[in-house]
């Protein structure tokens, strides 16, 4: 379920945060406004700090497939809480840990090692990250034509070059595509 997120744009430390107040099932939005930080892994320790920059506090719409993964998820994540009742660590998280420590955020490894974990069953490249899947977002973001700005706020960068040399890439590849279509229309009209 964290994966699909994250291939929203959403970074791994601001998708660990998410709580469910976080979600606007109506509108289909999600409200960036925290992050999560834990830097010694341990569930017990962590914190919820402002995003690095005042543009990283955000709200992005997402896809109708996204929200409905989302009830779907909370239907699940409400049954457990049902049957656990105080035993549960209840604080909103869309991304609680469901044994051992139930309720508590998941932690950042534990997001890694199973997106890892999922690639090597699918045999795909093990080296993806899921920080890999917000860089792909922006190239798919990029290749469907949004522009720079919409991109830029949809990620919450401030800094627009990280952003131009993805946006950059692709375009250029874009470029080059149409080139060569171009080339094959005119000698088809030979």
């Amino acid at each position: 379920m964290y994966l699909i997120l994250s291939y929203t744009g959403i970074r791994v430390g601001e998708l660990v945060a998410l709580k469910w107040k976080d979600v606007d099932f109506v509108n289909h939005t999600i409200s960036i406004t925290k992050t999560y930080y834990n830097p010694k892994n341990n569930t017990l320790e962590y914190q919820l700090v402002t995003p690095k920059t005042k543009k990283s506090r955000r709200k992005i719409i997402v896809d109708e497939d996204v929200i409905d993964a989302l009830k779907e998820h909370k239907k699940v994540q409400e049954e457990v809480i049902e049957k656990l009742g105080a035993a549960y660590y209840n604080q909103d998280f869309i991304f609680a840990k469901m044994e051992r420590q139930y309720g508590y955020p998941i932690v950042i490894k534990t997001v890694r090692d199973r997106m890892k974990r999922l690639l090597a069953i699918a045999g795909l490249n093990e080296d993806l990250t899921p920080h890999s899947l917000r860089h792909t977002h922006t190239s798919l973001l990029a290749e469907a034509g949004v522009t720079l700005e919409q991109i830029m706020d949809r990620l919450g960068h401030t800094d627009d070059q990280i952003t131009k040399n993805v946006y950059l890439h692709v375009t250029q590849e874009m470029k080059k595509e149409a080139s060569q279509k171009f080339a094959e229309l005119m000698r088809s009209l030979r």
